[in-house]
């Protein structure tokens, strides 16, 4: 469901989230590859077109290294807006008028005693019992009222603290009642054989991986191996490289690559495929640069006669 005019809480929540992105330096690219959500959802979020995923703010929070609290109240609101959740209070009923005060059933018992002789008193009308009944039913109205009056005291009380816990800017809790997305939503799409030969963020395995090892290429390219025993694969990326740089990727003889293609695949991540592994595999990946890159096999890991090599064991 998308909605053409973001309304105030939508507002507020994206440009937060586009400040955030702003101080990662991040393109659209760059943000859906270090991320678990596309180019055209971050489009969206930070338009203020749909709600982002509450891990999807925590994940900017992450890149631009700043605490949660503040952009997850934000992400309550805005989320309590767009699902229907927070639904206005009714309007209070109006207090009735005070009744004048009366004399009560005992006060004129008293004043009739007080005046006849002590010896005999003088009996009480019975009428005088009706104006009680009616101060009964008057202080049930008033109780009903203020009953009324203290709720809606207690819903402005509400608001001004989430407005001074916003403008102050500190950590929310986390609160164990706090809505959170399902499992299905936030986990991974595919497991074991199933992800054989899959992009690891599209299927979200990538979302907090382990790094099995870190390598530097002659030519400057940054490569690592990754690892997620959620799904049970590994996996190869590389980043500040050149077009026509390629990666491969081998666990039991099974080769995955990848390529840099355009000048958008060189500003950002470049991943391999995944490839199932167990613990205690061991995870090779190669790099192969393009024509007329060096390639001295001399950095730190290990030279094939095509490319730099390194290895890592799945733990």
């Amino acid at each position: 469901m998308t909605r053409t005019t973001p309304s105030p809480e939508r507002a507020r929540l994206a440009a937060s989230l586009r400040d955030l992105r702003a101080r990662t330096g991040l393109s659209m690219v760059g943000l859906a590859e270090r991320t678990a959500f596309s180019k055209s959802s971050w489009e969206r979020y930070l338009n203020g077109k749909s709600v982002p995923p509450r891990d999807a703010v925590r994940e900017l929070c992450r890149l631009a290294s700043e605490p949660e609290g503040r952009c997850l109240a934000l992400w309550e609101i805005a989320e309590s807006e767009w699902s229907g959740r927070a639904a206005p209070a009714p309007a209070p009923a109006p207090a009735p008028a005070p009744a004048p005060a009366r004399r009560t059933e005992t006060a004129q018992r008293t004043d009739a005693a007080a005046e006849a002789p002590s010896t005999v008193p003088e009996p009480v009308p019975p009428e005088a019992s009706a104006p009680a009944s009616r101060d009964d039913t008057r202080a049930g109205n008033r109780g009903a009222a203020v009953a009324v009056l203290a709720s809606v005291c207690a819903v402005v009380v509400g608001g001004v603290a989430i407005t001074l816990f916003l403008v102050l800017g500190q950590d929310a809790p986390r609160s164990s009642s706090s809505a959170s997305p399902s499992a299905s939503a936030t986990g991974p799409r595919c497991r074991g054989a199933a992800c054989e030969g899959r992009n690891p963020m599209d299927m979200k395995c990538g979302v907090g991986p382990q790094t099995l090892a870190s390598y530097r290429t002659a030519s400057g390219a940054m490569l690592e191996l990754r690892d997620s025993r959620t799904c049970g694969t590994s996996w190869a990326r590389m980043w500040g490289t050149r077009i026509g740089d390629r990666l491969e990727v081998t666990a039991d003889g099974r080769p995955r690559s990848a390529a840099v293609e355009n000048e958008a695949d060189a500003e950002a991540y470049v991943y391999t495929p995944m490839t199932t592994t167990r613990s205690g595999t061991v995870v090779r990946a190669c790099f192969r640069p393009a024509p007329g890159g060096e390639s001295d096999g001399q950095s730190h890991g290990k030279s094939d006669g095509k490319g730099e090599c390194f290895e890592g064991r799945v733990r």
